[in-house]
């Protein structure tokens, strides 16, 4: 059967009814909630990394907090594993695997945040930045998809998105990581 808008519109709908009537996702949200209240008020910070459009959403989730979401206010520091010339020289170097890693070994210190945004979780590279967050004392977040693949066990915190193709995923991602950022820069602003 060919795409057509309504349909397309539909399984969004559907999806994100599932995702937002999930009691466990809104838990373990409001529990993300509270560690990145706590990461900022500690002058600590979180970083963030993905593949794809899933790096391109961790940019964008970062640059909500050095710029500005909704309100006026201080930046808070978040950093995205995305910069061109470090991904490129560790997948020379290293190999395509160790991008993250590399990046977590190099910003990451204990009380600071990881953030892996995946709509598998069976990235070689997502599964070592979160070895490497792991033995640095970082608190892992995972935001999901398709059962969390091999990253979920190495994470402290899953969000884990209903859907069986990245799109959709992604789309609950990002709806769920700007809710995020909404709720912790009202309760930062209190």
């Amino acid at each position: 059967m060919p795409a057509s808008f309504a349909a397309s519109f539909a399984e969004a709908a559907r999806l994100l009814e599932a995702f937002r009537q999930d009691s466990k996702t809104l838990s373990v949200l409001g529990t993300v909630a509270d560690a990145l209240v706590a990461c900022f008020e500690r002058g600590d910070k979180a970083l963030v990394c993905g593949n794809g459009g899933s790096l391109a959403d961790s940019v964008h989730f970062a640059e909500e907090w050095t710029g500005r979401f909704r309100q006026d206010r201080e930046p808070y520091p978040v950093l995205a594993l995305a910069e061109p010339s470090h991904v490129t020289c560790v997948a020379n170097d290293y190999g395509f695997d160790h991008v993250f890693e590399r990046g977590v070994r190099a910003f990451g210190k204990t009380g600071d945040l990881l953030f892996l945004l995946s709509t598998s979780g069976n990235s070689r590279n997502l599964v070592l930045a979160a070895e490497a967050a792991r033995s640095a004392g970082l608190t892992t977040v995972g935001f999901l998809g398709r059962g969390g693949g091999d990253v979920a066990p190495l994470c402290d915190l899953v969000v884990m998105a209903p859907g069986e193709t990245s799109d959709r995923i992604q789309e609950l991602h990002m709806l769920a990581l700007h809710t995020l950022i909404e709720v912790v820069e009202e309760r930062l602003a209190a």
